[in-house]
């Protein structure tokens, strides 16, 4: 049984969560580019340094690419010298799942879109960066969209 919970609440959870957007592989398949599908449905990572949205400085709200799900704000972003987009916070904790992730022989906590299941990428805690949650979302930018304001 994977070991889910929202964003913000403790101890994990470990009740499936039900997504309100379910599609088959193939439909996802249908609609993501094959970089896309790699990293939101099967997990995977973009090659550090390779999204335009990790020093991007638009003020908006980005989006799940899988799904649409306004996921975090550009005010929220901050820059982590780490390889993707860096967040301190979502949008709202139901807007995200976190899992538990022991693969790569580390454990990790996985984030991903509350709506869709989508994998976006990791959060880690207690790196000391200067933010009000100590946290670092580390997102993966083939899986988000920037919407403007």
């Amino acid at each position: 049984m994977d070991h889910r919970v929202r964003a913000g609440t403790s101890p994990p959870s470990l009740s499936v969560m039900a997504y309100n957007v379910t599609k088959t592989e193939d439909e996802w398949r249908s609609e993501l580019s094959p970089a896309e599908y790699h990293v939101l449905r099967e997990a995977g990572t973009e090659r550090p340094g390779s999204s335009p949205y990790e020093h991007d400085q638009t003020v908006g709200v980005y989006s799940c690419r899988a799904c649409g799900t306004e996921l975090f704000r550009s005010e929220h972003k901050f820059d982590a010298h780490c390889g993707w987009p860096a967040f301190y916070t979502p949008l709202a904790a139901d807007r995200v799942e976190l899992r538990s992730d022991r693969t790569m022989g580390m454990a990790r906590t996985e984030v991903r879109c509350g709506n869709c299941g989508s994998h976006l990428g990791h959060v880690f805690e207690g790196e000391g960066f200067n933010t009000p949650t100590d946290q670092r979302y580390c997102i993966n930018g083939i899986s988000l969209e920037l919407q403007p304001e």
